[in-house]
């Protein structure tokens, strides 16, 4: 059980502090992400950035994922669940052009509209407040695949051992503190679990480490 997603981000950076990296970037998944990342960043002494991902929803239910869309990246569809549908990726059109448009004013409104860190060859450290299915990460996998980092790490508080199973072999390390048999929901393993605002993002963003922070620097 951790107090919030700050301690949790706290006892995160311990361990990746041991970890060997290149020029590390850190890259929350918003909104809950961005507090985890926060103290990891500044442990690192690396940038912190969003990797911005919206959900693509069926058209009768909207809460159902049926997809996920990367900031500057193509749909990514759950084939299973259109195959028993029925459905094609073109059907989500309007879903998929929204998507875009909600990225597009989340860079906006959280960085003033500056373009992601340049990740080429330095190592990616990819944080969320927890994962449940893994559906968000394998969009931000292929995101990441586009932009050769030299290395991913996934750190994350809690995940059911069926998603580490899945997700592990997509990264290079996956730093998972607490993977319980018996998982119910991420917000169920801490104390306070309230919803994080913009204006926190916006605020982590700005007590972060500033872009440069870690450049020339190798970690062994």
């Amino acid at each position: 059980m951790f107090e919030d997603r700050m301690a949790a981000g706290l006892q995160l950076a311990g361990q990746l502090a041991e970890l060997p990296m290149t020029d590390p970037v850190v890259l929350a998944l918003p909104r809950g992400g961005v507090p985890v990342a926060l103290p990891i960043a500044q442990t690192l002494q690396a940038p912190l950035d969003l990797i911005l991902i919206r959900k693509i929803g069926m058209p009768s239910n909207p809460e159902l994922a049926a997809g996920a869309l990367a900031e500057g990246s193509n749909p990514i569809f759950n084939g299973a669940l259109l195959q028993a549908t029925g459905m094609k990726p073109e059907d989500f059109a309007p879903q998929v052009a929204q998507a875009r448009e909600e990225n597009a004013a989340r860079r906006l409104r959280y960085l003033q509209g500056h373009p992601p860190v340049e990740l080429e060859g330095r190592t990616a450290v990819v944080v969320d407040d927890g994962i449940a299915t893994g559906a968000t990460f394998m969009a931000a996998h292929f995101w990441l695949k586009d932009r050769k980092p030299a290395k991913v790490i996934l750190a994350v508080p809690v995940a059911p051992p069926e998603a580490v199973d899945e997700l592990r072999p997509l990264v290079d390390t996956l730093v998972c503190l607490l993977s319980p048999s018996e998982f119910w929901a991420v917000g169920a393993h801490y104390r306070n679990f309230t919803q994080t605002s913009d204006a926190e993002v916006t605020a982590a963003l700005a007590a972060a480490p500033q872009a440069g922070a870690g450049k020339e620097r190798t970690w062994h």
